[in-house]
């Protein structure tokens, strides 16, 4: 179609960006470890590590990585939170030529053990808080090499003490066995005395394996050769580049990074965009801390705050955020899911910067969608980014008018090729004509505007994580005690969307706090149902099928019911 949003993009983005520039993520990050040497790169519990720092450790990490004898494009599964280790190993598995494999560390054993065997993992670098995890599953699942790091590892003598209170005073690390294990530091120090063999890398290689649940719930890992996750970086860089550049200037600037380095978003839009630009990241490890984050944002001046509604709306009822110094505040980029507008009134009241709304998936690198960074907040999920193109089709693949609804698909350089090893599920989503089909339903404005008004038929948003009604219902259906259930969202006025699960008993005595501690043992957190509603039957269709929308439709929508 023709791209009638170009002409409202902000001056000086272009139409399409040039993804030949570099090869490979590793040739963009040795650019920056280069250019940037003395920089500020990441930090995290107050201390800081520059560029040449990340350069010579992920260099070593590498060394170490290759000596175990892996092949090219080897699957290395990175399960830690925001801490120091997380970008040197990213950096360490991409530079080694191998693909990265980002797992939720707050993954059940059965969730774990899915997505380690999925991908064929061979190795892991796991935070200790997580390794008993790990060490339930680490056979079945296969995985030959564990590194395991503790939160203090790069805190110099500031980590002897973390680890003591972590380990000892807050008991945050589980007990655990996993034989033949390699401490962080000590895969690091015995890098030092290896040589690192450049390996090489094409834009056709595959750098992650981001797990979603696509349209279907069905776990899958999303391929993202370097060449889709490089073009979504210069597509951002390129969206934000006029906010970021005008006055004042910084040349370090600062991003905030909360949310989860092992999420799509944070990979792209805090990781990467930061290090082709000199800047910094500011790692919080633990941001449902509210108390703790705005504290930590006190000693800073950033400049660009990516988040999630549930984010901003949980900073914004903090006690002392609204007094910190937002004057160097040029971005604030959201996604993941809705922005309410009350929120975004709100933080553009107290930061006199504006939300930045957009929208996109894991299988997109991700995203599709953004608003203009110097506009004010509308409530849709903005223009198409350089170089992507948006069709509202309908179920027989048709183009629909503006203004008239139907599913959004896309083409686009961050694009994936395709499912894991999975032919049937790629085909489903990816058109004759090379668009990508999200599930998602919109409409596009004259001006190129998109605004989603459905969503997939059955998906939950819960804080920004999907959730997929089929898993949840598989696990509880596990239960001894259930004959039959069937799950849906309902709104929260904390997370948008909450889990509710409609269960049919085959064990009179089967209580909810029962069934909610077992789904917990199976689930994450976010999954587990916090309603659970006993019914004599289920609505069916005439074939038996259970009709979750006719659930829908009778549970109340209001926020906080």
């Amino acid at each position: 179609m023709d791209r009638i949003w170009l002409k409202h993009y902000p001056a000086g983005v272009p139409a399409d960006i040039d993804t030949s520039r570099y090869s490979s993520l590793a040739d963009l990050l040795e650019e920056s470890f280069a250019k940037f040497a003395d920089r500020t790169a990441f930090i995290c519990m107050g201390r800081s590590i520059t560029y040449r720092q990340l350069d010579d450790m992920s260099a070593h990490l590498a060394a170490y990585l290759q000596s175990l004898g892996l092949s090219k494009g080897a699957r290395i599964a990175i399960m830690m939170p925001n801490v120091l280790q997380n970008p040197v190993a990213s950096s360490a598995i991409l530079r080694a030529g191998y693909t990265v494999v980002n797992v939720n560390p707050l993954y059940t054993p059965r969730e774990l053990e899915h997505q380690l065997k999925d991908c064929g993992a061979e190795a892991i670098v796991v935070l200790e808080n997580f390794a008993h995890t790990l060490a339930k599953v680490r056979d079945a699942a296969g995985v030959r090499h564990v590194i395991v790091a503790a939160m203090g590892d790069l805190l110099g003598l500031k980590g002897v003490l973390v680890n003591a209170v972590v380990r000892h005073v807050k008991k945050m690390v589980p007990a655990f066995s996993l034989p033949g294990a390699v401490g962080f530091n000590d895969a690091l120090k015995k890098g030092r005395t290896l040589a690192f063999k450049k390996p090489a890398l094409g834009p056709d290689d595959i750098a992650f394996l981001q797990y979603t649940g696509g349209t279907t719930g069905i776990a899958k890992g999303a391929t993202l050769l370097h060449r889709n996750v490089i073009a979504n970086m210069l597509q951002n860089d390129a969206w934000l580049q006029p906010a970021l550049s005008a006055p004042p200037r910084t040349d370090n600037f600062l991003t905030v990074c909360a949310l989860p380095l092992y999420h799509i978003f944070a990979l792209t839009a805090c990781f990467l965009l930061a290090v082709r630009a000199g800047g910094a990241n500011l790692l919080i490890p633990n941001p449902r801390d509210m108390k703790g984050f705005v504290k930590e944002l006190k000693k800073y001046r950033v400049n660009n705050f990516p988040g999630v509604n549930t984010l901003y709306n949980g900073l914004l009822h903090t006690a002392g955020f609204d007094a910190l110094d937002f004057s160097q505040l040029k971005c604030s980029p959201a996604g993941g899911m809705a922005v309410q507008r009350t929120v975004a009134e709100r933080w553009h009241e107290i930061t006199g910067c504006a939300i930045t709304e957009g929208y996109g998936l894991s299988e997109t690198s991700p995203v599709l969608t953004c608003n203009r960074p110097d506009g004010s907040f509308n409530g849709s999920i903005g223009l198409p980014m350089p170089s992507t193109f948006i069709s509202i089709r309908d179920d027989d693949g048709n183009e629909m008018p503006l203004g008239e609804p139907g599913e959004i698909c896309a083409k686009g350089p961050q694009v994936m090729p395709g499912y894991w090893n999975n032919p049937d599920e790629t085909a489903k989503v990816m058109t004759a004509d090379g668009y990508f089909r999200t599930g998602d339903i919109g409409v596009m404005s004259s001006e190129g505007y998109v605004t989603i008004v459905d969503r997939k038929k059955d998906m939950i948003l819960v804080s920004g994580f999907n959730v997929y009604p089929n898993e949840v219902e598989e696990v509880i259906a596990s239960h001894p005690g259930v004959l039959e259930c069937a799950v849906i969202g309902v709104s929260d006025d904390k997370s948008m969307e909450t889990v509710k699960a409609f269960v049919v008993k085959k064990d009179a005595s089967l209580t909810a706090s029962a069934l909610t501690a077992y789904a917990a043992e199976r689930l994450s957190r976010y999954k587990v149902p916090k309603r659970i509603e006993f019914r004599t039957e289920l609505p069916k269709t005439n074939v038996g099928k259970i009709l979750r929308r006719a659930l829908r439709e009778e549970t109340p929508r209001v926020l906080g019911t």
